[in-house]
């Protein structure tokens, strides 16, 4: 045993990636490896990359830096988004010896023959037409949740993403296997399970070549509220034209479906949304908004929206500010535009200068900051279910509610990973939610 070698991940993005880094884990498990925390001394690093900002690409350079500095005679992998769009780049990056593409991660150990330095990155990336098979993940022993990753790629055009060139076109698990990835998640003990994808609701379209729906997102989603040992379902992140009616009211009468829901909108104007190619209006997503707010009215919604998109005037800017002050959603990712290579958006005209690109993602944070507060207020005195995780954080314990509150209450370990039935009392000042136990049993 003393010879096992130990790797450790990083990994960067979204949480489709922390599923795959979960399943790439297990499969060095399965060749003998060890697993260790990143901060500890390693034998192998592998960093899983995201490309969707200009910042995920400088953080991939100081996680690199970080490994080297607890081992500077490690063998470092980068796998992931960016590995597959600039592979020679991170190949050229000190202390990085291998880089994998998109259909190569899943094979890594297939790569690693000996954990000898590098003078550069050896790099194995295919062309991405060739990412034509499907490769089911989820993550578990990371968190108390976890991720079931049931749909990758994108066939969408949008002009400032990355992602198809990066993932390839859009395929998805069969039914029976994302059914079998759930009961094997929930024989662990785990609470909850977040459904994610790179666009989930466009799930059911089959392996390459086979382009028609063999299920549709609706028959999934019904279909794991059947499983046996699962208490709770969050739907990730879903494109506001794919979250039909049907699935809204589905979910507003579910067993295991919790009333969160996560929707891109990106602008709130139709200039803008017109010339990212997204594949709706802003009078879809307040239909969608309004269906939510009627089958559910304390559903916590959350919006994406990107900011300084070439051509967004001063006058663009404002409409998506009222448009989001005035719709009924819980909280904000607020993204600032980042030119990216070999996109549409980077070669269009109009550029938004990088101040005031930041101006307007500081207006739009604030108002994320106001509207999660209103959000909470009105869920004060309503009895809800929260999850509690495993952190002790300066002597509190931390949990979701249902609707996704975040609440706290003095440590107790005997909490983790248990579901428990509260009252929301009051707001904290570092907008967490405090909590009275409805069940007294709770506090002992």
């Amino acid at each position: 045993m003393e010879n096992r070698k130990k790797v450790a991940f990083y990994t960067l993005g979204c949480k489709l990636n922390f599923s795959e880094t979960s399943t790439i884990a297990r499969n060095f498990n399965d060749e003998g490896f060890d697993r260790v925390d990143f901060e500890e001394i390693a034998d192998i690093y592998v960093i899983n990359t995201c490309s969707v900002t200009e910042n995920a690409d400088k953080q991939f350079k100081q996680v690199v830096k970080k490994a080297m500095k607890l081992n500077e005679k490690a063998f470092v992998a980068a796998v992931g988004c960016y590995a597959q769009l600039k592979p020679e780049e991170l190949a050229a990056v000190d202390g990085v010896d291998l880089v994998l593409g998109a259909t190569e991660k899943f094979k890594i150990t297939d790569y690693i023959h000996d954990l000898s330095k590098n003078d550069m990155g050896e790099v194995h990336s295919c062309e991405i037409a060739e990412a034509d098979f499907y490769v089911g993940s989820y993550s578990i022993g990371d968190r108390t949740r976890a991720f079931l990753k049931v749909q990758d790629g994108c066939d969408y055009k949008c002009t400032y993403c990355t992602i198809p060139l990066a993932r390839g076109i859009s395929r998805s698990d069969a039914l029976e296997n994302v059914l079998k990835n759930a009961k094997e998640i929930s024989a662990q003990n785990i609470r909850e399970i977040v459904l994610t994808g790179v666009n989930i609701g466009d799930y059911g379209k089959g392996e390459f070549g086979n382009k028609k729906h063999e299920h549709t997102f609706l028959d999934l989603v019904q279909a794991l509220d059947k499983v046996e040992g699962i208490e709770r379902l969050r739907i990730s992140s879903i494109e506001p034209n794919l979250l039909k009616n049907e699935t809204i009211e589905f979910v507003s009468k579910s067993r295991t479906f919790v009333p969160h829901f996560h929707i891109p909108l990106q602008s709130g104007s139709n200039d803008i949304l017109k010339l990212m190619k997204r594949r709706y209006l802003r009078e879809v997503y307040i239909d969608r908004v309004n269906k939510i707010r009627e089958v559910m009215p304390h559903a916590c919604i959350g919006v994406d929206v990107i900011v300084g998109f070439p051509g967004e005037t001063d006058e663009h800017f404002l409409e998506t500010y009222h448009f989001l002050n005035e719709l009924d959603i819980s909280y904000l990712h607020v993204f600032t535009y980042s030119e990216r290579d070999n996109t549409e958006a980077a070669d269009m005209e109009g550029v938004v200068p990088s101040n005031v690109r930041a101006k307007r993602s500081k207006m739009l944070r604030g108002l994320s900051v106001k509207k999660r507060r209103a959000f909470y207020e009105s869920q004060l005195g309503t009895n809800r279910t929260v999850l509690f995780e495993s952190e002790n954080k300066e002597g509190y314990i931390h949990g979701f509610t249902e609707n996704y509150v975040k609440v706290k209450t003095p440590w107790n370990p005997e909490l983790v990973n248990t579901l428990q039935e509260i009252n929301l009392t009051k707001i904290d000042e570092d907008g967490s939610v405090r909590l009275e136990f409805l069940n007294k049993l709770a506090e002992i």
